[in-house]
């Protein structure tokens, strides 16, 4: 009896989980606002550990919400992700104008150029790549919490939230870190100017198409 009621509750569980570990994935890989800020912090190599886990721990919290039904819940107060929406779109306007500044006169990957970020603005702007984009609210907790009810109540969607929630902390730890490879390409000016030129453009990019 032990062993037939083991089969009937965990075996479910691992197809659900590497379900939600897939579907987190190719959902957070797409180039975005949140994306390009974490590469940047990894190439410049400041504060990278505290940007990973509050971009990680943020998905995993929004991951939650989802997979515990909050997701029908913003889906009926529109309002809600109007207001996200209109702020997102002005923290990303105003954010791809600094960049576009910084295009302007790059920097290096020596801190004595500019100083370093502080910690506190850093997380701040994390914060507001994750929570002022209405697109976090749909993919996580909309889309990845209906999609973890479809694998059945309990353990089925526990294990598709679990995977979401390891794609997350995968992709930003990879990408956080792995960013510092790079550091070669980025001691040139032109390389900064590249990529700060390529964040303005996105960052303009996303703040419009939120408000159209």
């Amino acid at each position: 009896m032990a062993s037939l009621a083991s089969v009937d509750v965990t075996e479910p569980l691992v197809p659900a989980a590497v379900a939600g570990l897939l579907t987190g994935l190719s959902l957070i890989v797409a180039i975005g606002a949140q994306n390009a800020f974490v590469l940047r912090q990894g190439i410049r190599r400041e504060h990278v550990l505290p940007v990973v886990l509050v971009c990680a721990g943020a998905d995993a919290l929004l991951v939650t919400a989802g997979v515990a039904g909050l997701g029908r819940l913003v889906s009926e107060h529109p309002d809600v992700l109007a207001a996200a929406r209109w702020g997102g779109a002005a923290f990303l306007l105003a954010y791809g104008v600094l960049a576009a500044l910084r295009a302007g006169r790059p920097a290096t990957l020596e801190p004595a150029d500019a100083g370093p970020a502080s910690l506190r603005a850093v997380l701040a702007a994390a914060l507001g790549f994750t929570f002022l984009n209405p697109h976090v609210y749909l993919d996580t907790v909309v889309l990845l919490g209906s999609l973890a009810q479809q694998h059945g109540p309990g353990g089925g969607t526990v294990a598709f939230g679990a995977g979401a929630v390891t794609a997350s902390v995968l992709w930003f730890g990879a990408l956080g870190f792995g960013a510092a490879r790079l550091a070669g390409v980025f001691a040139r000016p032109a390389a900064w100017r590249v990529l700060d030129g390529t964040v303005a453009v996105l960052m303009v990019g996303l703040a419009v198409s939120l408000v159209l």
